[in-house]
């Protein structure tokens, strides 16, 4: 947390950050953003403009960034804070833009999301880096962008998202949410499903692009389409987890059956509703890495481009990931090397590949005790 006012580079844009939470750590998820911008232009190259809404902007890195390295020709930069509307208007002065092509505000989310939608205005980019959970706000924000534009959400409410305080995750989410070693993708999965459940009651539907999360912020690309794809709803359902054996089961809500009762014979903790379907469209964040390395004037951090690399290695499906700890502790001692128990249960003809969303997790279509088997032996 900033105290006073500070210069601050990152990627073309400077700017002073002010007084103010900020977060250096963050910039993979902007960098991330610029990415998705330049990957919507390059959809349609025939396009005339861009348009942004950065509706929780700060100091407004964000939306100059989507100006001086994405290409935006439209730029809202909203903050809720009256007190930083100045700062905002000085570092976004670096666009070079007039209005109406770049605009400042100091409204609650709320009154700004609701005016686009009295004023008809929509964007191919809404970035809402959200403290919270963004339940209140979402039909709003998805009423805000384009068809084919991207909803690019973060929310940081851990203990309600995890499993931590499940009164809360009842009253915000609307689901019933229960602890498990793989917390960061239980939560991507909750806010995928509250999306999409937001999606379908507006007849639209959604295209996860890119999900991740340090353990502090889950954050999720969308692409936002006219209609939902033909059983898209079979990607909403149900997970469970046993913590007597560590397996993992989940099923769709259209088909629900009783996932309670565990193959050991001990009752299973369910989570849900969540989305079951993928974490990420591979194919884009390819498209995203290819996009960077043929600029000569790079956006993202080294850094950036390897959690960029390992998340296009995993698209998230099938949709239970497992902890290798959590395996150990059925085997009775050390974890397996990951890689090897990979290798192992895909020699088996089974599917097996490491989580990009956290360390020392995978995800494989093999059953759980042909896991611990094959754990066993990788030892």
């Amino acid at each position: 947390m900033t105290t006073e006012p500070t210069h601050y580079c990152e990627g073309q844009a400077r700017l002073e950050l002010g007084p103010g939470f900020f977060r250096p750590e963050s910039r993979p998820s902007r960098d991330f953003g610029v990415l998705l911008l330049r990957w919507i232009q390059a959809q349609s190259p025939d396009r005339v403009g861009v348009g942004v809404l950065d509706g929780m902007a700060g100091c407004g890195i964000r939306a100059l960034r989507y100006g001086l390295e994405g290409g935006a020709t439209e730029v809202l930069a909203n903050d809720a804070d009256p007190e930083r509307l100045p700062l905002l208007q000085a570092n976004l002065a670096a666009l070079g833009l007039q209005p109406p092509a770049v605009e400042c505000s100091a409204l609650t989310i709320e009154k700004l999301l609701a005016t686009c939608l009295l004023q008809e205005r929509r964007f191919d980019l809404v970035d809402l880096d959200a403290f919270g959970a963004p339940t209140a706000f979402l039909p709003l924000a998805l009423e805000a962008v384009r068809f084919g534009g991207i909803l690019y959400l973060a929310s940081t409410d851990g203990r309600s998202f995890t499993g931590h305080d499940r009164t809360a995750a009842l009253r915000r989410l609307g689901a019933a949410v229960r602890a498990q070693p793989c917390s960061w993708e239980l939560a991507l999965r909750l806010q995928l499903g509250l999306i999409a459940r937001a999606a379908w009651g507006l007849g639209r539907g959604i295209r996860p692009l890119l999900s991740f999360s340090e353990g502090r912020t889950f954050r999720c690309a969308v692409q936002v389409l006219r209609h939902p794809a033909v059983g898209e709803e079979q990607l909403l359902g149900m997970q469970a987890y046993c913590h007597h054996c560590g397996s993992h089961r989940g099923m769709a809500l259209l088909k629900i059956r009783d996932l309670v009762r565990c193959s050991c014979g001990q009752e299973a903790v369910l989570s849900g509703p969540l989305w079951r379907g993928p974490l990420q469209d591979v194919k884009v964040l390819q498209q995203l890495q290819a996009l960077e390395a043929g600029t000569a004037r790079t956006s993202a951090t080294s850094a950036s481009l390897r959690l960029l690399q390992r998340l296009s290695a995993d698209d998230g499906l099938p949709p239970e990931a497992s902890d290798v700890a959590d395996l150990a502790r059925q085997l009775g001692g050390g974890p397996p090397p990951l890689e090897s128990l990979l290798q192992r249960l895909r020699q088996r003809g089974w599917r097996a590949q490491a989580s990009g969303i956290a360390p020392g997790q995978f995800r494989s279509n093999a059953p759980w005790d042909e896991v611990v088997r094959e754990g066993a032996k990788a030892r």
